[in-house]
């Protein structure tokens, strides 16, 4: 395990912070607690892994941000190309098999019981 530096924590953190949410945190320190914004209570290591995602969301989001664009420009041209496939006949649905072939809850519990015991509450 190795020792974490908590001024380079806390600044690691506040830049992927700032760029994930623009604007600046509210970070409240307590003895071996971190409070962001008010919220829960993190240790160090955990501040650093939330500074981790904040910065590899912002990555991820970027990347992604690029391909729907190229994609979308494409997209149009082979829509054009191709006819609307029309959908397939939908199968019916199977029906759900009930318990106890009809009979009521009465009966049932008077089966399972063999009348050696009462029947509960309400279904005598």
């Amino acid at each position: 395990m190795s020792k974490l530096d908590k001024d380079q924590v806390v600044a690691e953190f506040t830049a992927a912070y700032k760029a994930a949410f623009g604007k600046a945190p509210q970070l409240e320190q307590k003895p071996g607690w971190f409070s962001v914004d008010g919220g829960k209570n993190i240790r160090l290591a955990e501040l650093a892994e939330l500074g981790a995602s904040y910065s590899a969301e912002k990555a991820t989001t970027s990347a992604t941000k690029a391909k729907p664009a190229a994609e979308k420009k494409a997209a149009p041209a082979k829509a054009a190309a191709k006819p609307a496939p029309k959908p397939a006949a939908k199968p019916a649905k199977a029906s759900k098999a009930k318990g106890g072939d009809g009979q009521s809850a009465a009966d049932i519990w008077a089966a399972r019981l063999d009348n050696k015991q009462r029947q509960p509450r309400g279904y005598r």
